[in-house]
């Protein structure tokens, strides 16, 4: 396992002992996978812009929905509830999203719920009965029934995968944490426009609102499950 215990810790953490070891008990485990939709992995037409993307587009492809998939299916091999979160509008012309999906810019988000680009990329499509909120938030709890979800089902600790790490899993986690769930995100299963943003994001969040691991963090924490 990777020094997790360590890693990712911001001026506030640098002297705080080490936390305790993680458990994820089958039955109150969810894994939470947000936001990895086809529209993020269109490269944008400008050539000057798809260019500054592709160290985004190079991570999510190759390592990110890997990763991510090879998560999911040893969650469900586990037992543990896989749930989805994407960005989707009700209504086509989007006078349903909330303010922050308005605004002009890079997070302008007009994802009418049945279009192809708003739907999960094809590596991870949901399975069965697996749940889907949709959201016009970042936040996939304050924006959805997620949280009634949660409770229902008796989830005490949540893993989180996806994007963007600075933007609706920190918010997302956030809200979590706030809940008091227990939270764990997967590094190397989530992404930020760039590795600077994502690492900054991790070091914010990290310890307070979520422990931070790697896949393979996780994937021996659940690997006695089955």
């Amino acid at each position: 396992m990777s020094n997790w215990k360590t890693a990712y810790r911001s001026f506030y953490y640098e002297n705080a002992p080490e936390p305790e070891d993680i458990t994820l008990p089958v039955a109150q485990t969810a894994l939470l996978v947000i936001d990895i939709q086809n529209t993020y992995l269109e490269e944008p037409e400008d050539e000057t812009e798809c260019q500054r993307w592709q160290p985004f587009f190079q991570r999510m492809n190759q390592q990110v929905i890997p990763k991510t998939a090879e998560l999911i299916e040893a969650s469900r091999k586990a037992g543990i509830e896989v749930i989805f979160a994407r960005i989707a509008c009700l209504k086509d012309d989007g006078r349903d999203r909330s303010l922050s999906q308005k605004k002009p810019g890079f997070n302008y988000l007009l994802l009418p719920k049945d279009r192809v680009d708003s739907q999960i990329v094809p590596e991870l499509e949901p399975q069965g009965d697996e749940i889907t909120v949709l959201k016009t938030t970042d936040s996939a709890l304050t924006g959805t029934n997620l949280r009634l979800i949660l409770h229902n089902m008796g989830i005490k600790s949540v893993v989180v995968a996806g994007i963007f790490t600075d933007q609706c899993v920190s918010s997302t986690v956030r809200s979590l944490a706030d809940e008091s769930f227990e939270v764990v995100v997967v590094e190397d299963c989530c992404a930020a426009a760039t590795d600077e943003l994502h690492e900054q994001e991790l070091r914010i969040i990290n310890m307070i609102y979520c422990h931070v691991l790697q896949s393979e963090d996780v994937f021996e924490l659940i690997a006695d499950k089955h």
